[in-house]
């Protein structure tokens, strides 16, 4: 049905915006009774080294291939040759202690828990980033890391940390339907585990620091704000499709959205598609911290300098304006559901997704709903047996919220509820006939 999406994946790219004038931020000592954890690493008179991060970064390779490419590596698929850099310092050098700021602290304190990736394949490969899990090796980064946005399934990794080791690390499992993977380097027990913040305790404003090696420039640290929370977009998915089968390319248009963009919600969708669709919906946490392709899969951080989200896209100006790269609209997968992705994978190789049963479409005048008075996402089909229609919802009804957060769409939905693990309750708002009620829906899961 045109105009209808899944309570899957719902096709999106990554979105552009004029460049804004960089923040600026002043400088002020680190108050030790309010970030004690932090004071520690300002004391005067001594060095805080920092490691690489390698964090976020959106996108589509260069040529378009899939979401949220890692950076150089695009570059050397589309070459067909692999990616060669010189390696930089990875550590921060901090010439005067005294006026260390926040942000120092923030990096010193969190720099060993991330890690770089390289990751390469016959002719093929790129850098990426990692968040350490567990002292005994286990490692969070993006799918499109591991698969080289979905080219690979078997490739080498080799982890460089902030002390300087560089070791051999395998795939434990990945979840292209969020881009989370999860890999282990065997042999270790003194790695340093990040700390992961409540994300569901965010606000907009909080500050948001990002470290990583962004175009292969090792221990680069950048700042900025929660520019938005609960943001859904939609990425190319970096799924490695089965032998035999063809990925379904993303759609073309004049969007300014897709994988070194991407799309908030154009195209149609199906009830339930496959880990190798085409695309994958979102629930992100928007930042101005700048971030560019070669942080994928690496930390954004609070001002405790604890886990906030794992940067995964970056919104880009596009070919046309000639400019590429951060424009300070980036996004991160909240931490609450990397970190119970994160869980599963180690315990199971996978990690499960929300089903609601319903083929849905953004309310608009081209929909049913031309006197809705009202945003959300319409249902225009139920699955027989599904967990929508088990909890009573009607074609027509317009869901307007999933556990309090709001739907304006398609898009939102499906992100929501691609969010839960299968098997979770959801509470959904919804609106009948004018009037708005809630169900308590029991969700299916998504093969």
């Amino acid at each position: 049905m045109k105009g209808a999406s899944s309570m899957s994946d719902t096709p999106e790219t990554r979105a552009e915006a004029p460049v804004e004038a960089p923040v600026q931020y002043e400088a002020t000592p680190i108050n030790p009774e309010e970030h004690p954890a932090l004071a520690k690493q300002a004391t005067p008179k001594r060095s805080l080294g920092v490691g690489v991060i390698a964090a976020l970064a959106v996108g589509a390779l260069v040529g378009g291939v899939s979401g949220a490419g890692v950076t150089l590596w695009a570059t050397s698929l589309n070459a067909g040759q692999p990616v060669s850099t010189t390696a930089s310092p990875t550590t921060i050098t901090v010439n005067d202690a005294d006026d260390a700021t926040l942000i120092t602290a923030v990096a010193a304190a969190a720099s060993p828990s991330v890690v770089t990736l390289s990751v390469t394949a016959e002719n093929a490969g790129g850098t990426g980033s990692g968040v350490i899990l567990s002292e005994d090796g286990y490692i969070l980064t993006n799918a499109h890391v591991v698969t080289l946005d979905g080219a690979v399934a078997n490739p080498t990794i080799k982890v460089q940390t902030n002390d300087g080791r560089l070791l051999d690390a395998t795939v434990v499992g990945v979840d292209p339907i969020y881009d989370l993977a999860v890999v282990k380097v065997d042999g270790v027990s003194n790695l340093q585990p990040a700390t992961f913040a409540d994300s569901s305790e965010l606000n907009v404003g909080d500050t948001a620091i990002a470290i990583g090696a962004p175009l292969g420039l090792a221990g680069t640290v950048t700042n900025g704000i929660v520019s938005a929370l609960n943001r859904s977009i939609t990425v190319a998915s970096s799924a490695v499709p089965d032998e035999g089968d063809s990925q379904e390319q993303a759609p073309d248009g004049e969007t300014p959205f897709d994988f070194w963009n991407f799309d908030l919600g154009e195209g149609d969708g199906q009830q339930a598609p496959s880990a190798a669709s085409s695309t994958i919906s979102l629930s992100v946490i928007q930042t101005d911290a700048a971030i560019n392709p070669g942080n994928s899969g690496g930390a954004l951080l609070n001002s405790d300098g604890e886990v906030i989200g794992i940067n995964v896209a970056i919104a880009s100006a596009g070919s046309s304006s000639g400019q590429s790269g951060s424009i300070g609209v980036g996004f991160a997968i909240p931490s609450n559901i990397a970190q119970r992705v994160a869980d599963e994978l180690v315990a199971n190789g996978t990690a499960t997704h929300g089903l609601l049963g319903a083929s849905v479409a953004d309310v608009t005048e081209d929909t049913a709903q031309t006197d809705a008075e009202v945003v959300g996402a319409s249902i225009v089909e139920l699955v027989q047996g599904g967990a929508a229609q088990a909890a009573g919802l009607q074609v027509g009804d317009i869901v307007t919220a999933v556990n309090g957060l709001p739907i304006t769409g398609k898009t939102d939905l499906t992100a929501q509820v691609r969010a839960l693990a299968a098997g979770s309750e959801a509470t959904i708002t919804y609106v009948r006939d004018g009037k708005a009620y809630t169900a308590d829906v029991t969700l299916g899961t998504l093969q």
